[in-house]
Order: C-alpha cells, then structure tokens, then sequence
C-alpha cells in the first residue's frame, strides 16, 4: 500500500481552494456586471423619466397658453362683423342693422358652441343656488314658489363649470296680507 505524503494532500487541498476562489471570482464578476447593468437601466430610466416630466411641463404650458387660440379666431369673425356694423351705423336702415346684430349673435353663438360654452336661460325652471344667483323674490299665483319667474342676466357654463350665473327674479308665495281689491 502505498500512502500520498502529506504535502501532496495539502497541494490539492491549495488547489481546491484555489479552484473555489476561481470560480467565486467568476461569480462576483458576474454579479458586477449584472449590477452595472442594472445601474445602466436605472439611469436610463430616471433620464427617461425626467425627459417625460419636462415634456409634459411644456405641454402644458403650451396649452394654457394658446387655451383660447380657437375661441379668439372664432372672436375675430365677430369682431369683424360689429365693425362693419358700427361704420354702417349713421346711414343705416334700423332693419338692416338688427339683421347685422342677430347675425353677428349668431356668429358668437357658434363661437361659443364650439369652445364648449352653453347659455344659462332658466326662465320657468326650478331655481338651483348653483348656476343661478336671486336678484329678488316676486310673489306668484302662477308659478310655483321656487321656480324663476324672469332672468335678469343669462349665465355661462364652461364645459360643465360655471363662468357666471344666471341672475333671476324668484317666485315665492302670494302674501296672505294683501287684500285683492277687486274682491269687493
């Protein structure tokens, strides 16, 4: 039987710990490659991010500052028509210039329509404190208390926001106090 001397022994246990210290190296390059990958794609992602944020910034500036770019062009038609209608106004015919102003109505009707714009006209329906404002109350025998008798002033609804309410006179009960004159 022959027997390894002992250094032989220690050589291979050198050389497999050498063989494990290999192969931890190749692990931990490994691992810092996937790592500096990693790191790679999270700069990309933040740089990306980043080059979202500013570009939606600037969409958004861009829109509120041309926000009324189309209702201005559509502006511009009625404009156009009011001065025809003022510099035609000292000779005029009275029909031919309330044809003008309905015409010109028109056209900031249909400016209005397309930027989203409705006209509060409440006249004999309930009052709701939302879109419209009391000027006074009236007493009514016709109408139901609550309900708007006359519109002082239309409001304006933006896209469902409220520019500025209609202005109404309100009915409320006849006052029990006053004595019809004509009962006699």
């Amino acid at each position: 039987m022959t027997t390894q001397p002992e250094h032989e022994g220690a050589g291979n246990a050198a050389d497999e710990t050498m063989a494990a210290l290999g192969g931890l190296e190749a692990e931990l390059a490994e691992a810092q490659s996937k790592a500096q990958e990693h790191w790679n794609s999270y700069l990309r992602a933040v740089a990306e991010t980043e080059n979202v944020r500013k570009r939606a910034q600037r969409d958004v500036e861009a829109a509120t500052r041309y926000a009324v770019e189309r209702l201005a062009a559509d502006l511009l038609d009625v404009r156009d028509s009011l001065e025809l209608g003022v510099a035609a106004g000292p000779g005029a015919d009275p029909a031919r210039l309330l044809e003008g102003m309905e015409a010109t109505l028109r056209l900031l009707n249909k400016a209005f329509d397309r930027s989203g714009v409705t006209v509060l006209d409440p006249a004999g329906q309930a009052f709701n404190p939302e879109f419209h404002e009391a000027m006074a109350t009236q007493p009514s025998a016709d109408q139901p208390p609550g309900t708007v008798l006359a519109v002082v002033q239309k409001g304006y609804v933006l896209n469902g926001r409220l520019l500025r309410p209609a202005r109404v006179l309100v009915a409320r009960e006849p006052d029990p106090a006053v004595v019809d004159p004509g009962a006699n």
